[in-house]
């Protein structure tokens, strides 16, 4: 009898405690399932996952293994005879509501969900779909109150085999600028989902706000900007208008190489091929520009496959800083990308006894791979 007893027990006693703690300062004792919490960068949006981590092992130190779904954590929505819900889903943790946070608008297993604290419930299917169940409601008692009118959103995933966790833990198994893959992982199982930001987007809405705070009276912040539209070539008209600010705006004007590169990025996305290459013209002729400007644009030109084109630069580099070691290297990079290797081992080797020394153990590996007949780019 005492062990049927005890959860309740133990349950009653968080309640009691949660109790005091609005009437006064209460104690603080060990919790049997420890609280936890998560949070994870995706892009630059952010999702927090509060819970508590109830063991596989009992506190009486039983093994639960194979008695966790459907009997610990039962099917479907349950009357759990405490509370006012008459069909409540599992909470998806223990003790206090599961919450989950996201900080921007997103998309769960491709259904829209605004910004906001939710809880986090799920019902679990003895098929293995689960239900995950996102409560306008993150404030109550774990499941016990749980009201299907609070609901924002529904998925339905399926749950994983999985390797055992005793402990059960939210973990972020994938991630990237745009989306995370979430799992609660308990027992043998694991429950995966989806949260998609719309990174790009959210982006843009930021910096059109950052370029018009501090941020906007440096100009590298608007290059940059800048950048990042034409990179993922979205609001190509803003780039433009931004590009241009940054040449001949209202705090400062500075017509250079970079700030005229920037502009041709930007007219080269548009398709505006002709008006692309008379700015970038401009940028190369600028007096202020350095070897490595045109160093870095002629890589740039090898990365998007105008091999050509940027053993032009490279030669107009040679022909401006006949001295330096990138003049030579550069003028390797771009034999090298045409498949011209000969060619390209000779201005190696040049670029090899001028480089200072931190940069010889790069060149005498980039020799290695054209005496195979290779390209190093």
């Amino acid at each position: 009898m005492r062990s049927k007893t005890l959860p309740f027990l133990m349950m009653l006693l968080s309640i009691c405690l949660l109790h005091s703690t609005t009437m006064g300062q209460g104690v603080t004792l060990p919790q049997v399932s420890p609280a936890a919490e998560v949070t994870q960068q995706v892009g630059i949006s952010s999702v927090t996952i509060n819970y508590s981590r109830p063991n596989v092992v009992s506190p009486q130190g039983e093994d639960r293994t194979g008695k966790v779904w459907g009997t610990l954590v039962p099917y479907g929505f349950n009357n759990l005879g405490f509370g006012t819900s008459q069909a409540a889903p599992w909470r998806a943790g223990a003790n206090e509501n599961t919450t989950i946070e996201f900080s921007h608008d997103l998309k769960i297993e491709g259904k829209d969900l605004k910004a906001g604290k939710y809880g986090l419930h799920m019902a679990i299917a003895e098929d293995g779909t689960v239900t995950i169940i996102f409560s306008k409601n993150s404030k109550v008692w774990g499941s016990y109150f749980y009201d299907e009118k609070d609901d924002a959103l529904r998925v339905n995933v399926k749950w994983e085999d999985h390797e055992s966790t005793p402990l059960l833990t939210y973990n972020f198994v994938e991630v990237t600028e745009s989306y995370a893959v979430i799992a609660l992982d308990w027992e043998k199982k694991r429950i995966p989902f989806k949260a998609e930001f719309d990174t790009p987007e959210l982006v843009y809405q930021n910096l059109k706000n950052e370029l018009h705070s501090s941020q906007g009276f440096a100009i590298t912040n608007w290059t940059a900007a800048v950048a990042y539209l034409v990179q993922n070539k979205i609001h190509l008209d803003e780039a433009l208008n931004w590009a241009n600010t940054a040449i001949e705006g209202q705090f400062f004007s500075e017509r250079n190489f970079r700030t005229l590169q920037t502009k041709s990025m930007v007219l080269t996305a548009m398709g505006k091929h002709d008006e692309a290459a008379k700015i970038m013209n401009e940028a190369l002729e600028d007096p202020n520009a350095a070897v490595a400007d045109y160093y870095t644009y002629g890589r740039q030109l090898i990365g998007q496959d105008k091999d050509t084109e940027a053993l032009e630069v490279f030669k107009r580099a040679s022909k401006k800083w006949k001295d330096h070691w990138l003049a030579p290297h550069g003028l390797a990079r771009g034999y090298s990308a045409l498949g011209e290797y000969e060619k390209a081992l000779k201005f190696e080797r040049e670029a090899l006894a001028r480089a200072p020394e931190t940069s010889k153990v790069f060149l005498e590996g980039y020799i290695k791979t054209l005496e195979d007949n290779k390209d190093f780019n």
